[in-house]
């Protein structure tokens, strides 16, 4: 199996990359970075290319095409975000024409406004977000599904494991005298995805014929509070989450809309963000695993 692998020197991208070769496959690595940590990509061959600022002149013959890259930030500067996640995406579908697309989203494209209880793939896209990041994701599901001949959308959500950059350093950004400030009450459900599960499904699309979206997910919902201490402990931080009603922070998200506690961190913590992923099961052959923490 020939497999394209973008944001390859990223959080997933690198999964994506080490699992494949390490299942024997020829994998060819793309990221925005002069060069790349050889064990980060398994391995891999590595090639520098800004999918942003234009299609690739010169693409590797694949089998498919693992789309990973992305500006995976909810308060960054929204002409980036979309910039990378949507201008990007079109310049990966067109740099491989009739060729097999993953397209890594996230399950930032539901709703939200309201909870996301154990959602089907169908509820989403929506008409409003809180953000660029999602507003983007969800353009770009929308231009894969139109341009690719036979896609592949996964969505993750809160996606975690050894070397993440974003959920985790997010988490200890916050973290004040052994105390991290959450809203809501920690008892809400959400589904977490370890990032080896994200990476055995790609593979899972990139070599099978299922077409279409499938959410991603570990195989229950755990409560807020089990997951923040579980990510905390994973990093060796003594710290405690300390739970404030979502209603007393709302309007310190509207006068400071850009920084850490904005609309979209209330959302998600405060409201249940569960999936169903019976599709993923049954049309993928997806097997879920329950949510470890990994060991600091």
């Amino acid at each position: 199996m020939r497999l394209a692998v973008t944001g390859a020197t990223g959080f997933v991208g690198g999964a994506v990359c080490r699992a494949a070769t390490a299942a024997g496959w020829e994998v060819t690595a793309f990221g925005r970075r002069p060069a790349a940590d050889a064990r980060h990509l398994g391995g891999a061959r590595y090639r520098p290319w800004d999918i942003g600022a234009a299609k690739l002149a010169d693409p590797p013959d694949v089998d498919a095409v693992v789309h990973c890259a992305a500006s995976a930030t909810d308060t960054g500067v929204a002409d980036e975000v979309w910039r990378t996640n949507l201008l990007g995406t079109h310049h990966v579908l067109v740099s491989f024409p009739d060729r097999r697309i993953v397209h890594v989203s996230s399950a930032s494209v539901y709703d939200p406004y309201r909870p996301t209880v154990r959602a089907k793939e169908h509820e989403a896209p929506v008409s409003r977000y809180l953000n660029a990041y999602a507003a983007a994701k969800a353009a770009a599901e929308r231009l894969v599904l139109a341009i690719a001949d036979d896609p592949v959308i996964l969505r993750p959500h809160a996606v975690y494991g050894p070397g993440d950059t974003t959920l985790l350093p997010r988490l200890l950004e916050n973290v004040r005298a052994g105390r991290l400030l959450v809203p809501g009450n920690g008892r809400v459900l959400v589904s977490m995805t370890a990032v080896s599960s994200v990476a055995r499904a790609c593979l899972l699309a990139a070599a099978g014929d299922a077409v279409g979206v499938f959410n991603i997910a570990d195989s229950d919902p755990i409560s807020i509070d089990r997951a923040l201490r579980g990510l905390l402990a994973s990093a060796g931080v003594r710290a405690r989450p300390l739970y404030v009603p979502a209603a007393l922070l709302s309007p310190f998200a509207r006068v400071f809309p850009g920084g850490r506690l904005n609309r979209y961190v209330i959302s998600q913590f405060a409201m249940e963000r569960t999936l169903d992923i019976t599709a993923a099961i049954d049309r993928l052959g997806y097997e879920p695993e329950p949510t470890t923490f990994p060991a600091p």
